[in-house]
């Protein structure tokens, strides 16, 4: 969490003071006392929003084989067949690089069988392995799908558009989340009579991270026509970012 501000500065004086080990003298009053809460009266709190919304420059794409055999290790060769083929398919015909192919999911489990004769049995075991392909060239994400069920793709998931590099518009969320913070704490200023005077803090609500609302593509929903290939569109994106900023009232 990102913070920033300038304290107001606020002085307590309590308990008694001895002066040479003696009480006080009849002429000193006592301690002052000035409260923390005292300023606290004097400020607005508000939250102020920053949103922009970005054409994405990636595509995340989680593409897998799911194998069915007598055996686990039938159902493991298959399906690790199948995602050789796949992987050197987008390697070598799609130009994605080691590091944009990565596994996101392995298991070989059983598959079971019940009767009231036999009770529950084995009857042969599944393997399934998921990749996330990330690929930059937006307008061809339809046709590396529909490649990839050619190739033995049999789970294709959603498809997650995003920016990324978000912090490469950082300032520019941050500064129409403090435009719009501005803008509240003015109008409540001029609701209350007051003036408004200087930031005292501002607190940014995103735990440093860089928050992005991805667009999603449901391969189930998307064009899935096989005369004219799969359609998938990337839409626009958002940046958001969430400012708590407090100021002075005068």
């Amino acid at each position: 969490m990102n913070r920033w501000g300038k304290s107001i500065g606020s002085v307590l004086l309590a308990g008694s003071l001895m002066i040479g080990g003696m009480g006080l003298s009849e002429g000193f009053k006592g301690p002052q006392t000035a409260y923390a809460d005292e300023v606290q009266k004097n400020i607005v709190n508000v939250v102020g929003k920053g949103e922009l919304s970005i054409k994405p420059d990636i595509a995340y794409l989680s593409i897998g084989v799911s194998t069915t055999a007598d055996t686990a290790q039938e159902a493991q060769k298959g399906t690790a067949g199948k995602i050789a083929k796949l992987t050197a398919l987008f390697k070598t015909t799609w130009g994605v690089a080691d590091k944009d192919i990565q596994s996101t999911q392995f298991n070989v489990q059983p598959n079971y069988t019940y009767t009231e004769k036999d009770g529950q049995k084995v009857k042969g075991y599944n393997a399934q392995h998921t990749l996330q392909v990330s690929y930059r060239d937006l307008t061809k994400v339809g046709q590396l799908l529909d490649a990839a069920s050619t190739a033995g793709a049999n789970n294709i998931g959603n498809v997650r558009f995003a920016i990324e590099d978000p912090s490469a518009f950082e300032a520019q969320v941050i500064d129409k989340a403090m435009q719009n913070a501005d803008v509240k704490a003015a109008a409540i200023a001029k609701a209350a009579k007051r003036g408004l005077g200087q930031v005292v803090t501002v607190i940014q609500n995103d735990d440093g991270n860089h928050p992005v609302v991805y667009a999603e593509a449901n391969m189930q929903k998307a064009s899935m026509d096989s005369a004219a290939g799969s359609s998938v569109e990337p839409g626009e994106v958002k940046v958001t970012t969430l400012l708590n900023v407090t100021y002075e009232l005068k």
